[in-house]
């Protein structure tokens, strides 16, 4: 029996139709490699598990691991990865764009270099961004420009994600890893206490053939979130972070809606209930878009969200208000009561709609029987 030697971890999230072709393309690519491909599957509701536990009956190489109530590319590779006994493990997307024939290059050059981590990247002479439109060349220079404040490496692709490693590197920076938004790479790099020892092997990005690119604003959105959680993380929680920063947006637009308002003419009593309305609203939309993107409200979730958001700002601003004037009572200057009961008023925003308002969705009874119900028939069809 041969010994496993790569394990290549692929997160998905409905990519059902690029699996085969995907498992086709590594068998070819990988003859005489003893390997297994991991899917780590964010709960697709295309069936994307299903047709892998489908072909994984027939094709002991592999493996499925479906999370329920958890999203996230970052977390997913690293769930994967650490779920493999391979002494060298690859990272690479589902839909077909990595270009797998450089697998064997980068294998052995991780056996035979003395190496920590192999990255395929589309900047280095030989590679190319494909058909990336000019928008999207632009957005992945800017990020390679920002990650060096981070990684303190030259990598020429930090956005790749498409690389390998040796799990013995992994282990050592496992703990140190934030596991946020898309960017694994640069996280894995920037959490090295140590000079990472790295080759580049260049390719060609390809044309996704099935599905739907997961690229939006908010991917760059959590790219920034990741460069806030190397740099201060250690001090304070990111997502705290981002919460303080839509509170600041809200308090500037409240006083520009409370002056409107008072211009227009309305008592100031009335505009500042409008105003409060208005960017409590504001500030709840804002951070389940941004702050809770992996826990997003959606359909009848939003109004119930929104009913418990107000409800806790609405104890936040008592808590503020008690605090700041109790400090000023007993001596304290003003903008140290103030600035104090800001503080106390926005940890408990924080602390009680992380538990209340943005709790991780759960889905439906029916939802998980039938998953149930996949899971019972391919345990039938593997027993006949």
């Amino acid at each position: 029996m041969k010994t496993l030697e790569l394990a290549i971890v692929v997160p998905t999230l409905n990519e059902k139709q690029n699996v085969p072709v995907l498992l086709e393309r590594l068998g070819s690519t990988l003859r005489g490699v003893e390997f297994e491909v991991l899917f780590v599957d964010d709960d697709s509701l295309d069936g994307t598990s299903d047709e892998i536990r489908r072909i994984g009956i027939s094709n002991p190489r592999v493996r499925v691991l479906q999370r329920v109530n958890r999203r996230g590319l970052a977390s997913a590779c690293v769930e994967g990865m650490m779920a493999t006994a391979a002494p060298y493990i690859a990272v690479m997307d589902a839909d077909l764009q990595h270009d797998e024939s450089i697998l064997p290059r980068m294998l052995d050059l991780l056996r035979e270099g003395n190496l920590d981590l192999v990255i395929g990247t589309r900047n280095a002479e030989g590679g190319s961004m494909g058909d990336f439109s000019p928008w999207r060349v632009r957005l992945s220079n800017l990020g390679r420009a920002m990650s060096r404040s981070i990684s303190h490496h030259e990598l020429s692709d930090p956005m790749s994600g498409f690389f390998m490693l040796s799990a013995s590197f992994l282990k050592e920076v496992v703990h140190n890893i934030s596991g946020i938004g898309f960017k694994i790479l640069l996280d894995i790099v920037a959490s090295s206490d140590r000079k990472v020892r790295i080759a580049e092997v260049p390719y060609r990005f390809g044309e996704r053939a099935f599905g739907e690119s997961k690229l939006d604003i908010l991917v760059g959105l959590e790219y920034l979130q990741l460069l806030l959680d190397k740099s201060f993380g250690r001090y304070i929680p990111v997502r705290f972070m981002l919460f303080a920063m839509v509170g600041a947006t809200g308090v500037v637009l409240h006083l520009f809606i409370l002056y409107a308002l008072l211009l227009m003419g309305r008592a100031f009593a009335t505009a500042q209930i409008i105003a409060t309305v208005v960017v409590m609203t504001f500030n709840f939309l804002l951070n389940n878009t941004l702050t809770y993107r992996d826990r997003r409200l959606r359909g009848v979730r939003i109004v119930t969200g929104l009913v418990t958001f107000y409800a806790a700002c609405a104890v936040g601003a008592f808590v503020n208000v008690r605090v700041a004037t109790f400090l000023v009572s007993s001596g304290a200057p003003w903008y140290v009561g103030g600035l104090l009961g800001i503080v106390l008023g926005s940890v408990w925003n924080y602390g009680v709609t992380a538990v209340f308002t943005w709790q991780p969705e759960r889905r439906s009874t029916a939802l998980r029987r039938q998953a149930m119900s996949a899971v019972i028939q391919a345990h039938d069809l593997a027993s006949k």
